[in-house]
């Protein structure tokens, strides 16, 4: 059985959970009650109990028991359930919605959520109870009106993260043999990588698919079409998407000017910067100035 990311989005139930940014919910037979969401806008965090093959980029894990993971949306994975029955917690969430106003840490750049780094962890019956009773307390609290719920599940998501990264991560991955699963994990390394911008003075040095072909020794032609087939998106859609995430991060949590901006991202000009933004975002940079 396919995870359950991997079924039909419901557009309306889509829509409500980009607007709040977060959900957690049980995992059992029942696929109606969990929610559908596009995986590549969201990381994801499972405790889950069952025999089971997790593909994660180019690498891949067989597990038997309970198991914690952490997906993430810039990585293509998979997971196919072994045995009949399974069980567990699971909670979606977007990277603005767990940082907020904070700007002290990227996502990406987390031991747990790392490009390369290893998102599987076997937990002792202990630690299943005490990783239950979190994911418990979320679905509690997510159908309250406490004005500061939001604040309490971003507590609650950031105790399983520090919880887990006390834990020996799980090590016995085998590798794919899949070409395009391999150079596709490389290039989105790469991407991340070049961020996020510490600094104003020095232009980003990767911007397009053949800057990422050469650095990757490859043919622009054979990355991109690994990337469309294992992510389904093309090469030019994730630049895009890091560089505008980049934007709008830089926009709102620094006082450079708006052509500092630009200039760190590539472009040489300001009304360069401005016409991208506008075409991608459909606003313009100065509109996320408070």
């Amino acid at each position: 059985m396919k995870d359950q990311l991997e079924f039909q989005n419901s557009e309306n139930g889509l829509n409500d959970l980009k607007l709040k940014g977060f959900k957690v919910y049980e995992v059992n037979g029942d696929v109606s009650k969990i929610p559908t969401y596009n995986r590549r806008d969201f990381y994801k965090i499972c405790i889950n109990t069952s025999k089971s093959l997790i593909h994660y980029a180019d690498r891949g894990i067989e597990t038997d028991g309970t198991i914690l993971f952490f997906g993430n949306p810039h990585i293509p994975y998979s997971w196919e359930m072994i045995s009949p029955d399974y069980e567990g917690y699971a909670c979606v969430f977007t990277e603005e919605f767990l940082k907020a106003n904070d700007r002290s840490g990227s996502l990406p750049e987390s031991p747990l959520f790392k490009i390369g780094g290893t998102p599987i962890f076997t937990l002792s019956p202990e630690q299943k109870v005490f990783i239950d009773s979190l994911f418990q307390k979320m679905i509690e609290e997510q159908e309250t009106d406490y004005v500061f719920k939001d604040d309490l599940m971003r507590n609650y998501i950031n105790l399983i993260l520090h919880e887990s990264m006390k834990m020996q991560p799980t090590e016995n991955f085998f590798k794919h043999k899949n070409a395009s699963s391999r150079i596709t994990s490389l290039f989105l390394e790469l991407l991340e990588r070049q961020f996020p911008i510490e600094t104003k003075n020095e232009p980003l040095a990767l911007k397009t698919p053949q800057d990422y072909a050469q650095s990757l020794a490859v043919h622009v032609n054979h990355l991109n079409r690994s990337v469309k087939e294992i992510t389904g998106k093309p090469t030019t859609a994730h630049i895009t998407e890091r560089i505008i995430g980049e934007a709008k991060a830089l926009l709102q949590h620094t006082d450079w000017s708006i052509s500092d901006i630009g200039y760190s991202l590539g472009f040489e000009y300001p009304s360069y910067f401005n016409n991208y933004f506008k075409r991608l975002t459909g606003t313009i940079p100065k509109s996320l100035r408070v």
